[in-house]
């Protein structure tokens, strides 16, 4: 009993020093996947993309009747003319709440083999539900949201086409969704067509800002390859949202997600901050910790990080700058897990100015649509039918 004790002892020991031994690893290597033009998003064997399939999950993005109360559609927190996300700190709430994290871009998230901050979805199909079920998102029930529907005439016929059910199911509305969001990507940016071999795509100073993030930046550390991210997570020492402090609402919104996740009670009453990865492994390491995001679109997604602490990209690169700290020299948040590869860069103005440049090109304009005609209700039956069946 005490040689296991031992053993389960340093098992502990070795997992919870593991992240920070792989990290500091990384930093020495400094070997990462390079930049890459972005290619076509892959597409699940069980939900292959059709036209048909595409034209009704565009319909029921942006129909709120996929929701609680009929007020919140996928599109009431991933705004087209906000970025396909909301341009506010903390994302908009169900009616009578606000949400708790930033609302990420739904521009390229078919890329991604995790989705939302902690990563606790792996695929757009798990993501919809999560989010049009979610407490302070969408907060639809299955039952509900399929019978209604089930009471619109044109819902009906375009899923039996396409999925070829006598009725609407739940679960064909997320792949449909799915289906649409997989056609929202991006890859034709001036750094995709610099690295195509259209060299005039980025200018000198954007090019001199391509040897920081690569270099003495050590943006590349997380943001690499195609889509600029590694999607692994790393605690940086981003502050608590200041909307904790001020916001009663957002503070009842924060200590709602600690309990419905999970959180024991000396953590339900003292955290300050967002636990992050925390509340899917519970491993006290990961306290702090997100999802790297995507760097393209996000000329037009600010504000930026997972609770929107930074309202412009300069305060990002400031923020990278000291260090990963804030402007007094503080790490806020769960300052014992924090990244060794956050470190201060001791950039110049011009270097910051080239730097920003630079991940300007990771955007190109912004992605617009035409928004879809909603279907209207009707009865199951005429009068006539009714009567009939009443026979």
């Amino acid at each position: 009993m005490l040689r296991y004790t031992k053993i389960a002892g340093l098992a502990i020991v070795l997992a919870v020093n593991y992240q920070a031994v792989a990290e500091e690893a990384k930093e020495e290597a400094k070997i990462f996947p390079p930049l890459a033009p972005l290619g076509e998003p892959p597409v699940p064997p069980d939900n292959k993309q059709s036209d048909a399939k595409v034209e009704l999950g565009k319909i029921l993005f942006f129909d709120p009747r996929i929701g609680g109360d009929t007020s919140t559609a996928c599109s009431t927190c991933h705004e087209p003319s906000q970025g396909w996300a909301f341009s506010d700190d903390l994302s908009k709430g169900y009616p009578g709440t606000v949400h708790w994290r930033n609302s990420q871009t739904v521009i390229n998230s078919a890329y991604y083999s995790k989705l939302f901050w902690a990563g606790s979805a792996l695929s757009l199909e798990k993501q919809a539900p999560s989010a049009a079920k979610g407490g302070v998102a969408g907060n639809g029930e299955n039952d509900l949201m399929e019978a209604r529907l089930a009471l619109i005439p044109e819902y009906r016929k375009r899923f039996n086409e396409i999925f070829g059910t006598e009725w609407p199911l739940i679960g064909d509305a997320w792949r449909a969704i799915a289906a649409f969001e997989r056609t929202l990507i991006q890859r034709d940016t001036p750094l995709d067509k610099y690295l195509m071999g259209d060299k005039s795509s980025l200018n000198d100073q954007q090019i001199k800002g391509m040897d920081i993030f690569t270099g003495k930046g050590g943006c590349i550390q997380c943001h690499n390859g195609a889509l600029a991210t590694d999607e692994h997570y790393y605690n940086i020492g981003v502050p608590p949202s200041k909307r904790w402090e001020e916001d009663g609402l957002a503070q009842i919104t924060f200590r709602f997600e600690m309990y419905a996740k999970g959180s024991n009670e000396e953590l339900y009453r003292s955290a300050k901050a967002d636990p992050g990865l925390y509340f899917r492994s519970k491993n006290k390491w990961d306290k702090g910790k997100f999802r790297v995001p995507s760097l393209r679109y996000t000329a037009h997604t600010a504000p930026y990080m997972h609770n929107g602490a930074f309202y412009t990209m300069e305060e990002v690169v400031d923020f990278y700058d000291r260090g990963g700290v804030d402007e007094e020299g503080r790490t806020t948040g769960w300052p014992d897990n924090k990244s060794p590869l956050i470190k201060p860069l001791g950039l110049t103005d011009s270097e910051k100015e080239d730097l920003l440049a630079f991940i300007e090109a990771f955007s190109g304009d912004e992605v617009t649509i035409e928004e879809p005609t909603l279907p209207k209700y009707a009865p199951l039956f005429t009068k006539a039918e009714l009567e009939a069946l009443e026979k």
